[in-house]
């Protein structure tokens, strides 16, 4: 069976993330999207220390809809270097990775 992977991805505001998660929703390229608001970020950017207020996604999938997934977060955010990191579920409920396949269908 194929498996179950979690997207991290950090943007500027909710309602990026929000355009952002509909648009993956939509094209069935994740089954569900948690969006974090009001997430304080710390960070080198530029040669400096840098600070902002951003979102986080949670962006749940299947690990054959990553590239499509990664192309589309990329070509809707406003940032030229976003946060888009893989984690791996080793252990997961059946039914809610049932579910997830169920709702990523082609």
């Amino acid at each position: 069976m194929e498996k179950i992977v979690f997207l991290y991805v950090t943007t500027f505001s909710p309602e990026e993330a929000e355009k952002i998660g509909k648009i993956l929703l939509e094209k069935r390229l994740c089954a569900c999207v948690n969006i974090y608001p009001g997430v304080r970020s710390h960070y080198w950017w530029k040669g400096k220390i840098d600070s902002s207020e951003e979102a986080i996604m949670m962006v749940k999938t299947r690990e054959s809809l990553i590239s499509e997934a990664e192309r589309v977060i990329k070509e809707n955010h406003s940032y030229t270097c976003p946060c888009i990191a893989k984690i791996p579920v080793e252990i997961i409920f059946k039914p809610f990775e049932e579910w997830l396949l169920k709702e990523t269908e082609g």
